[in-house]
């Protein structure tokens, strides 16, 4: 594992808080369907040019499975990757565990107004078509 990509992380005192950043979408396994995601990252792209998907424990595949969708479709290049270990105290145990996190960085592609443009296209022509055969 490449030194720049794997980074160990100290976890941070329970009362500090991170300043939320605008561009930050934390991810659940559990909260809601994976293309909200996708599209929540669209937006965040369109808005602000970059978007940063977070995650902990059993929700990383999602992250990994968001990101490289928006990859895959053209719409945003890696920016950067960094994982890191965070002690959370287990409510049913009342110990200090140990949860892996990821975070990776997404940029705007080159393609992506193109591609959202062409995207927001095809569903136009497939509304007006729909509202053709209705009548």
């Amino acid at each position: 594992m490449a030194a720049a990509q794997m980074q160990r992380v100290a976890s941070p005192p329970p009362q500090s808080v991170e300043a939320p950043k605008k561009s930050r979408i934390q991810v659940s396994n559990t909260k809601k369907p994976l293309f909200f995601y996708v599209n929540l990252a669209k937006r965040y792209i369109e808005q602000y040019n970059e978007v940063e998907l977070s995650s902990l424990g059993m929700a990383i595949t999602t992250v990994i499975t968001i990101a490289e969708i928006l990859k895959n479709n053209g719409l945003a290049i890696e920016k950067k990757v960094s994982t890191s270990t965070v002690g959370m105290k287990d409510e049913s145990k009342g110990r200090l565990v140990q949860k892996a996190r990821i975070e990776i960085v997404l940029g705007k592609s080159e393609k992506f107004d193109a591609i959202m443009q062409m995207n927001a296209d095809v569903l136009a022509a497939d509304s007006v078509a729909t509202e053709g055969t209705k009548k």
